[in-house]
């Protein structure tokens, strides 16, 4: 990497999101994470878009949904309803039953590897069928058909369990990628964390290629240099960084790679080899969910590099929270206007926008 003048200026550090933090520590730092932003702008104000992308998204983690447990959970301003059968597949419905309405997320249960809506105890498989009726004698021919209850294509990889969006509901046109690691017994199960973040899916794919925020948000101690590349629905981008370490700066780089707008990989290397495994759901229109899951070589991890293993996970953490102080309140900008210093927002637009039925009516372009 070529020398950088003055590596640290006059405003860094501390950049000005770090005081607002400061003061949120432990306990009151996690539940900061996930509590609402009451004082908002509303998103038509911050000009977030009407629709959602789409793809696979992560909906919660295998090793937390038991078999025989309904949970309800809410993604892409739809109330869903997701089970596991006694073979052990995850399956996802709409939440509401198309008898009487209820949400069978609520009070509904696992009978057999079927959803029985907790009503009128009506059955339901994974496509949305009816299969039993304990009352009647015939069960109607429209609730026999799939999709009566919309349904979901599921997916378990990577210790998680993903869904598949599209607006039109067309069928999955790529699988889910698969993490080798993930499966490895000689790399540490997942580390998880856990946000809410209120801004859009687009936003959160522009902080991404954002290079010139490393220093004036995170307090890198110059604009790293990088590398992109853009391939179908995938997104690399190579940044050359320094760690701030009591050893002081630590030469290394994070490799960041999305599949498509809801599954991506950040690896970390230079102090302790990381592989930072997101996953970034809509709830709704300006509602974000995202999941933090790491796995570090216990060798590593559980060796004499244990502390720098960790300090470096509770970094990264840190610096999504740097970026929820701004992402929450932040407005989107169409075109935004930027300098040569900063990241290709125009070349990372063009891109995110094949995931959007409206703006890519043949999906093709994604597969």
């Amino acid at each position: 990497m070529a020398d950088q003048p003055n590596p640290v200026s006059a405003r860094t550090p501390p950049p000005a999101v770090w005081h607002y933090l400061e003061n949120l520590k432990g306990e009151e730092r996690l539940a900061w994470r996930k509590a609402d932003v009451t004082d908002r702008p509303n998103p038509d104000e911050r000009n977030l878009p009407h629709e959602y992308p789409f793809g696979w998204f992560v909906v919660d983690y295998s090793d937390e949904l038991a078999i025989g447990e309904v949970k309800s959970i809410r993604y892409f301003g739809q109330e869903l309803a997701l089970w596991r059968g006694e073979d052990g597949v995850a399956r996802v419905l709409d939440a509401y039953c198309a008898h009487y309405g209820a949400n069978m997320a609520h009070g509904g249960k696992v009978a057999g590897n079927l959803l029985e809506c907790p009503f009128h105890a009506w059955r339901y498989d994974d496509q949305g069928r009816v299969l039993d009726i304990p009352y009647a004698k015939v069960i109607p021919p429209q609730a026999k058909r799939k999709d009566c209850v919309p349904s979901w294509p599921t997916a378990e990889v990577n210790n998680q369990i993903l869904v598949w969006y599209h607006p039109d509901r067309i069928a999955p046109i790529w699988d889910p990628v698969v993490y080798a690691e993930t499966q490895d017994p000689d790399w540490t199960p997942y580390a998880k964390f856990e946000w809410f973040v209120y801004t859009s899916l687009e936003n959160m794919a522009d902080n991404g290629i954002d290079i010139s925020h490393f220093k004036y948000v995170h307090g890198a101690p110059f604009v790293p240099e990088y590398r992109m590349t853009f391939d179908g629905r995938s997104r690399a981008v190579v940044a050359d960084i320094k760690f701030n370490t009591p050893r002081g700066h630590v030469e290394g780089a994070i490799t960041s790679i999305t599949y498509g707008p809801g599954q991506s990989t950040s690896r970390f290397t230079g102090i302790s080899e990381t592989l930072l495994v997101s996953g970034v759901t809509p709830v709704d229109r300006d509602v974000l969910k995202v999941r933090f899951a790491f796995t570090q070589p216990k060798a590593q991890a559980e060796g004499p590099g244990a502390n720098l293993a960790r300090a470096l996970i509770r970094d990264i953490c840190t610096q999504l929270d740097q970026d929820k102080v701004i992402l929450d309140r932040h407005k989107r900008m169409e075109p935004p206007l930027v300098c040569d210093g900063d990241g290709p927002f125009g070349r990372n637009r063009q891109y995110y926008s094949q995931f959007f039925a409206s703006r890519n009516p043949s999906p093709k372009i994604a597969a």
